[in-house]
């Protein structure tokens, strides 16, 4: 059984920056493209970021050059570094296989920003 289990959400004020960390356990995710994604308030969960097995990078363009996502396979963890924040950015974040398993959902990091 796999857990997915995020932290490192909280809250900041715009511009800010934190670090996502999602460490999974239950079997090795580093065959896997993962992504993170996120769901504001009232609002469809939403994907953000995917990293291939491979190590490569994409982003939905609101948060290109701002967030930055990166696996380490040896920790079978993903990170998600968000800088420049903004209260858009505000909502629950969670980490997933690329395309996601509806089994492998966690509870998700609150992230709220500030204006």
């Amino acid at each position: 059984q796999v857990q997915l289990v995020e932290s490192g959400g909280g809250l900041v004020q715009a511009g800010g920056s934190l670090r996502l960390s999602c460490a999974a356990s239950g079997r090795t995710l580093s065959i896997y493209a993962m992504g993170w994604f996120r769901q504001a308030p009232g609002k469809e969960r939403e994907f953000v970021a995917v990293i291939s097995s491979g190590g490569s990078a994409y982003y939905a363009d609101s948060v290109k050059g701002r967030f930055t996502i990166s696996r380490d396979n040896a920790k079978n963890t993903v990170y998600l570094q968000m800088n420049i924040l903004k209260p858009e950015d505000t909502g629950v974040y969670y980490c997933n296989t690329n395309p996601p398993r509806r089994d492998y959902w966690g509870q998700g990091t609150q992230v709220t920003v500030s204006s």
